[in-house]
């Protein structure tokens, strides 16, 4: 039986590279900051004996030791935008979940929660309140295609996301919503615990 995964992508926390959107309301020492604590919850909230968590790092050429990854399996992640790295992660056998590190209100649970809803032909989306998704997950190898055409980045990437679901013949499953820390506002939104 091929063991869940759990694939974390992740920015080496180097200034100027990590949460540019963010570092123009809070500066950018602030920035990395932040960006360091919600990685550092995520790695330490999610790990389990259910599945492997992968770190999957960009860019490929990050510093071989980030003291804050110790401990945990790592990957470079491929180059290019967003669809060629998921396709990448999604080229083999059995389930697999990606997130990113912009949504430290994640889980355990909602790991559990999406790994249980996996079928044949269903895909997992943790919908974010930007019209983009905090968690991606299915059955691999993904079908050709899926990462087609996607305006990442956008108000309308889920939606695109679930148009090529739907024309692949895959239902789609949402988890709760949660708010990606991509900027200022989504940020004071968090500490209001809005988010």
């Amino acid at each position: 039986m091929i063991r869940p995964r759990l694939i974390i992508f992740a920015k080496a926390p180097v200034f100027g590279h990590a949460k540019t959107r963010l570092a123009k309301g809070v500066g950018v020492v602030h920035a990395k900051r932040l960006y360091r604590a919600m990685t550092q919850r995520i790695l330490r909230r999610l790990k389990s004996p259910r599945w492997d968590m992968i770190l999957a790092y960009a860019p490929s050429k990050a510093p071989v030791r980030v003291v804050d990854w110790d401990g945990i399996v790592k990957m470079p992640q491929v180059s290019g935008s967003l669809s060629p790295r998921l396709a990448a992660v999604f080229k083999t056998k059995g389930p697999v979940i990606v997130i990113g590190t912009d949504s430290p209100q994640i889980r355990r649970q909602d790991i559990l929660n999406a790994f249980k809803a996996m079928g044949g032909k269903t895909i997992i989306f943790g919908p974010a309140t930007d019209g983009g998704f905090w968690l991606i997950g299915l059955k691999g190898p993904a079908p050709r295609g899926l990462f087609d055409n996607i305006r990442w980045s956008h108000a309308q990437t889920l939606a695109d996301m679930r148009r090529n679901c739907s024309a692949l013949g895959y239902k789609v499953h949402l988890l709760r919503p949660l708010t990606d820390i991509d900027d200022i506002d989504a940020l004071r939104a968090y500490q209001r615990g809005e988010a």
